[in-house]
């Protein structure tokens, strides 16, 4: 039987010097990544069809080791720059198929595979080796764009809750917009978890950014005023505008012994902006 580790050698050799025509092949294969070649190396920085050389090598000398770094890389870069998915697998199955046409020209011009057991051994390694890199690169991709979008997420949680320290004792949380059942609990979670964090003992809760609060909504915002309490945590509120406020007295709904209010954040800093 022929060396198949040969065999991948005259493999490889053969592929370079038909470098020109497996490139313009691989084109016609690949009908609509041909036209965004220019625009997925401008966008990413990604040279498909020297990346596709690459791997290329990789498959036919069945270097699995490279071939994962550089699916895995590969996947973080697209996910990236948020390549087109579709590109990728239609690439990618080009020169899967391009692959394969160019080792049927190399069979019939050199007549090197006397034993079709040969042939047959190394074509199922090497389309395993592309189902790996496949595999490979879209569990680094998701991988990658599910950390992004925990970090966008936190970035928004905390963007939401802007707990900011004034003095080492004192912070303000300043609320704007829409506040809806999902925003409230994790305003909630945030303030809670703040206050053991950083030790405050005044949260000025600023609500002047708030133009409407529903009856629910209120209810939300009484239990995180009893938890600071709870806590240890004086709240001062600030800035209840005239329709909230109108809309907890029909409610039925005051602060109590839970918070102290102010009419305005300014007024509030006045009594607290000072360093213990």
């Amino acid at each position: 039987m022929v060396s198949i580790i040969y065999e991948e050698e005259k493999i490889m050799e053969f592929l370079l010097q038909n470098k020109s025509e497996f490139e313009e092949y691989l084109l016609s294969e690949a009908v609509n990544v041909r036209d965004k070649i220019e625009e997925i190396l401008l966008i990413g920085n990604v040279d498909l069809l020297n990346n596709a050389h690459k791997l290329i090598r990789y498959i036919v000398e069945q270097n699995e080791v490279d071939m994962i770094t550089f699916a895995e890389k590969e996947g973080v870069t697209w996910a990236t720059h948020s390549l087109t998915l579709s590109f990728k697998l239609e690439w990618i199955q080009a020169i899967r198929r391009t692959l394969w046409t160019f080792l049927y020209k190399f069979e019939h011009s050199q007549e090197v595979f006397s034993d079709s057991e040969v042939f047959f051994v190394l074509e199922k390694k090497m389309n395993d080796k592309v189902d790996v890199f496949l595999k490979s690169f879209f569990v680094s991709y998701s991988d990658y764009k599910d950390k992004l979008i925990l970090a966008q997420q936190n970035l928004v949680e905390n963007l939401s809750v802007p707990i900011i320290p004034i003095t080492a004792s004192t912070c303000v949380l300043p609320l704007i917009g829409t506040i809806d059942d999902s925003r409230i609990r994790i305003i909630e979670e945030k303030v809670l978890l703040e206050i053991g964090k950083l030790r405050i003992q005044t949260l000025i809760l600023d609500l002047s950014g708030i133009i409407e609060m529903e009856a629910e909504i209120i209810n939300h915002l009484l239990n995180i005023l009893e938890g600071t309490s709870m806590m240890g945590c004086k709240v001062v509120v600030t800035g209840l505008r005239p329709e909230v406020v109108t809309k907890m007295i029909r409610a039925g709904v005051d602060f109590e012994n839970k918070a102290e209010t102010k009419g305005t954040l300014q007024q509030a800093l006045k009594d607290y902006l000072v360093v213990n």
